[in-house]
């Protein structure tokens, strides 16, 4: 079975599920040579109990346009997560989940899969880009920025903080890479 490379990216209203609220996350099905096959994308609810971070509020502040475009629209948790899964497990392939940083974003996404789905496509597995770009550029993660990074690996995309936006961005920045990797 093909792998299907799943740009995700989250936005939130803190650093940790549970205490703080999944605001939105979208997901970008890419193959390995950059073709998209759908999308994912989803408003969210708060969380009963959850509140927002302090810091996470004040930055969004500065981010009106994306902080109106993730509260509209809104989905409940418990419909929003068994969709995407619904989603998943339709592409034509096995689910490879991608982020930068993966760490954040995945957390996030497992949590609500598990808690509103019963379960992940993904099983316990995710790609960090950060990761993949200090194997490819042979430097220090710390070191492995996007600024740091070769200017072929990026599209002329927008990095907006808008869920979808920044999955799609992402997935091509991806698949750029994963063509440098594989030499294709």
């Amino acid at each position: 079975m093909n792998e299907i490379y799943i740009s995700t990216d989250i936005e939130s209203d803190g650093p940790i599920p549970g205490a703080n609220s999944m605001l939105s996350f979208a997901s970008a099905a890419f193959t390995a040579d950059k073709q998209m096959l759908g999308a994912f994308a989803a408003n969210l609810e708060l969380l009963p109990g959850a509140s927002g971070d302090p810091k996470t509020m004040a930055w969004w502040n500065t981010q009106p346009e994306a902080w109106a475009a993730c509260r509209k629209d809104l989905q409940r948790p418990e419909d929003a997560l068994p969709a995407y899964v619904r989603w998943l497990e339709g592409l034509a392939g096995k689910p490879v989940f991608v982020g930068y940083p993966v760490a954040f974003d995945f957390m996030f996404v497992y949590w609500y899969l598990i808690r509103f789905a019963g379960r992940s496509p993904f099983s316990h597995s995710a790609l960090d880009m950060k990761t993949l770009a200090m194997a490819l550029l042979k430097k220090p993660y710390r070191e492995s920025t996007k600024k740091n990074m070769p200017r072929h690996w990026f599209d002329d995309v927008p990095h907006t903080h808008i869920a979808l936006d920044d999955a799609i961005e992402q997935g091509r920045l991806f698949c750029n890479m994963l063509k440098d990797l594989t030499g294709g």
